[in-house]
């Protein structure tokens, strides 16, 4: 089931909180597995945040029927350029990831682009599949989201 109206905006700093609380979300932390170590840091996150705000990186807010619902970005060099997407987990299982990245696909036209997920995060697995995405490997690494070594799939849209 598709929500009625999920679409995208610009990241603006006054999204900081919004997003610090997101990424804190221990179920979310688990789905995404490769996060920062230490979810409680906000200098640490602040200053991350600071770096995206000013690089050419497309950072949207995910919004359903004008509420953030989550986070999409394209980062990285080019022909090296990856997709990540974080959804708020009240959203979850309601196609809004699969919308968001749609909308960020279309945002965003040049191919390839890159994305990795935790092998057992079928769910987004199924989502990158769903917009084009195909697997093209696999790779392992520490995950800070779970304390533990995980197996990654690693998918490429051309």
């Amino acid at each position: 089931m598709t929500p009625a109206a999920v679409s995208l905006r610009p990241l603006r700093a006054a999204d900081l909180d919004y997003l610090f609380a997101l990424m804190r979300e221990p179920e979310g932390r688990h789905m995404a597995a490769f996060v920062p170590a230490d979810p409680d840091d906000r200098a640490a996150f602040d200053a991350h945040w600071s770096r995206l705000l000013d690089s050419p990186d497309v950072n949207r807010i995910v919004l359903v029927d004008g509420v953030p619902a989550g986070h999409a970005a394209v980062y990285g060099p080019p022909g090296e350029r990856e997709v990540t997407y974080w959804i708020d987990r009240a959203h979850r299982g309601r196609g809004v990831a699969r919308a968001a990245l749609t909308a960020l696909l279309d945002l965003v036209p040049e191919r390839p682009l890159h994305a990795r997920a935790a092998a057992d995060n079928t769910a987004s697995c199924r989502v990158l599949t769903a917009c084009g995405f195909t697997a093209t490997g696999t790779d392992r690494g520490w995950a800070h989201g779970r304390g533990a070594e995980v197996e990654e799939v690693v998918f490429t849209l051309r």
